[in-house]
């Protein structure tokens, strides 16, 4: 499987000639989802979805089919009857090929006054790679693969140290590091990497990797 790191939070899956893309949000190249068969959103904040990319990306090719939570759907469900799939915790389903799995139902606390809501992590292919979208869900099963949300509102350096040594991936890959600056991204390196417990990496925009 062909991973490619887009910016932010946005991954590109390719195998077999077919490509799923998860969480091209605004903070992502405009073009992130171009080309897509399916396309997975983990929640409805903006950096993670943008509904005017995803509308153009279903415009633009009526075999694209968007899985999703209810939020989300919700937005655009009607406007593409039958390509638009609502998904929760528990639920598995295949997408352009590639068996996905649904952990999670919840969005990280980003402070206790602001209403939590609904968010989805994706497990693809028995382990191959995990997307958490804004949360720390552990997927209780064994990832190759994290995609590692490093830098956030909601979140801090020791929490996902953690989170690495719960998930216990064999690698874990750099997402949601579009609010990290290059002076701060070494200190990250250094101590996910000496005290997470897997292989701390990470792609720079447009690069890929096998996994």
């Amino acid at each position: 499987m062909k991973l490619t790191k887009m910016s932010h939070a946005c991954v590109r899956l390719e195998k077999d000639g077919r490509t799923l893309v998860i969480d091209p949000g605004g903070f992502s190249e405009q073009d992130a989802a171009a080309g897509a068969d399916a396309v997975l959103v983990t929640h409805e904040h903006p950096d993670h979805f943008d509904e005017g990319r995803l509308r153009a990306a279903l415009e633009a090719d009526p075999a694209v089919e968007i899985w999703t939570l209810k939020s989300v759907a919700d937005q655009l469900a009607a406007a593409f009857p039958g390509r638009v799939h609502t998904v929760g915790h528990g639920d598995t389903f295949t997408a352009a090929g590639f068996d996905v799995q649904v952990h999670g139902e919840l969005h990280a606390v980003i402070h206790p006054d602001i209403p939590r809501i609904t968010n989805v992590g994706y497990l693809v292919d028995d382990g191959k790679v995990f997307h958490p979208g804004d949360a720390l869900t552990v997927p209780g099963l064994p990832v190759e693969t994290l995609m590692l949300p490093v830098m956030a509102p909601w979140n801090k350096i020791s929490e996902v140290i953690d989170y690495v040594r719960e998930v216990r991936p064999q690698r874990a890959y750099d997402i949601h590091d579009a609010l990290l600056t290059d002076l701060a991204r070494p200190i990250y390196d250094r101590q996910i990497g000496a005290l997470g417990g897997a292989e701390h990496l990470r792609l720079a925009p447009g690069s890929s990797a096998q996994v």
